[in-house]
């Protein structure tokens, strides 16, 4: 009976074994700069099952993915489409490539197989510890402001339809800059073309609503990139 029970658990510690990570990337595809989001599960064997999405700046534009990363040389292959389900519709194109050491290069191919751009993609991003700016803007629904000097942030408000997160701490982050309340937190990335601030966490502040990502140009003027309908 023990013996029986044992056999039970099996499935359920296993499952509970499951590694799983997102990845943030930051590159060029072909003449264009990009910026990808990628979430992972890890198999037995040391690959991996990816999906996630990419944005082409400055016109963010965007486009979703599902592939997989092989366990040991990092031979990537990502399908890619349109919309964030893609099972059951046809490719828009394909990302071929080796995804080792933290960068991510290939080339990029049409939905004929046909070569379309190279691109190369790193999961290291710009230092703000110099950033400086005075930011006060609104895209929809939601709006932002703050003031930034030398890497430090000095006041910080985000104000969507759900919430407003104000009064965070900043903490070290490499690679950009990290403020958080808790598990709630907002990270700021320098894209280039522009600065993206993001939410994570922020369920006890926000409940069920949900803080697009903004995107801040060099200007100080904000856009959002709008949830694809499913």
């Amino acid at each position: 009976m023990k013996a029986a029970f044992a056999l039970a658990l099996l499935p359920a510690i296993a499952l509970a074994q499951v590694r799983t990570e997102s990845r943030e990337l930051l590159g060029h595809m072909g003449s264009r700069t990009a910026y990808m989001v990628a979430h992972g599960s890890q198999g037995e064997d040391g690959g991996w099952q990816l999906s996630g999405e990419y944005l082409l700046l400055p016109t963010l534009t965007r486009r979703f993915f599902e592939g997989e990363r092989g366990p040991q040389l990092g031979a990537t292959s990502l399908k890619e489409g349109g919309t964030p389900i893609l099972f059951g519709r046809d490719a828009t194109g394909e990302l071929r490539g080796v995804w080792r050491e933290g960068v991510f290069r290939g080339t990029r191919y049409g939905a004929g197989g046909q070569e379309r751009e190279r691109f190369e993609l790193s999961e290291n991003f710009p230092s703000m510890q110099g950033y400086s700016a005075a930011v006060r803007c609104q895209a929809d629904s939601a709006s932002i402001a703050y003031n930034a000097e030398g890497g430090e942030m000095k006041n910080f408000e985000w104000r969507a339809a759900s919430c407003t997160l104000s009064g965070l701490q900043q903490q070290a982050m490499s690679g950009g800059l990290r403020l958080a309340s808790g598990r709630c937190a907002v990270t700021l990335r320098d894209l280039g073309e522009a600065v993206r601030v993001a939410a994570q966490n922020c369920e006890q502040l926000c409940g069920a609503g949900v803080i697009e990502p903004l995107y801040v140009d060099r200007r100080g003027g904000c856009r959002a990139v709008r949830p694809e309908a499913r």
